[in-house]
């Protein structure tokens, strides 16, 4: 989920985040007007789907904390085979599940809960997931830590964090394999190589 806009990194107002390539290019997808609310800007996206091209087709993806649901639904469009979107907020889980049955998504779930407390549930593994919690809950290491048992071997995780501040503290055992910034947006693609 996303909490700051900037012009430079090409924000899209809520009700207009669009789907950049695949099966699904062009697609709208309907994002309510909530305060703090901000989808992950189109250039970002762009970057970050271009790393992980070569690994989404198959791919079992977690959207930990999904907000818009730009990042998972973006995933579906380019052959991952699954989707969980983990979403507190019921207005935002309400529009997720909307987009999805409109895009007729059956690939994609939507469970309302707080991250924390999905993690806390029995663990299946991931090969991608998505790790942008809000700004000012500074949960990047708590949910990282969590997510140790969900992770399938070699599994990639996306940071997405403010460009102003340092990367969060991350577990010793995950790899940087790249970063950029856009704008008031940092972010990172990182591979867990042990769950040790």
């Amino acid at each position: 989920m996303s909490r700051v806009r900037s012009a430079a990194a090409r924000v899209a107002p809520p009700g207009r985040v669009r789907i950049i390539a695949g099966s699904l290019r062009g697609s709208r997808l309907a994002v309510p007007d909530l305060p703090g609310l901000r989808p992950t800007p189109d250039r970002v996206r762009e970057t970050l789907f271009n790393w992980l091209q070569p690994l989404l087709p198959g791919a079992r993806c977690l959207d930990l904390y999904a907000g818009s649901g730009a990042l998972g639904i973006e995933a579906l469009s380019r052959g991952a085979q699954s989707v969980c979107m983990v979403e507190r907020a019921p207005t935002l889980v309400a529009a997720l599940r909307a987009n999805l049955d409109r895009l007729e998504q059956h690939a994609g779930t939507v469970v309302q809960a707080a991250a924390l407390d999905y993690l806390a549930r029995a663990p299946q593994p991931f090969d991608v997931v998505f790790l942008d919690p809000p700004y000012a809950a500074d949960a990047w290491s708590a949910a990282a830590t969590a997510l140790r048992p969900w992770m399938a071997p070699r599994a990639r995780v996306y940071v997405e964090h403010p460009a102003a501040a340092p990367a969060p503290p991350l577990p010793a055992h995950w790899q940087a394999l790249r970063s950029a910034r856009a704008g008031a947006v940092g972010y990172a693609l990182y591979r867990v190589d042990t769950l040790g």
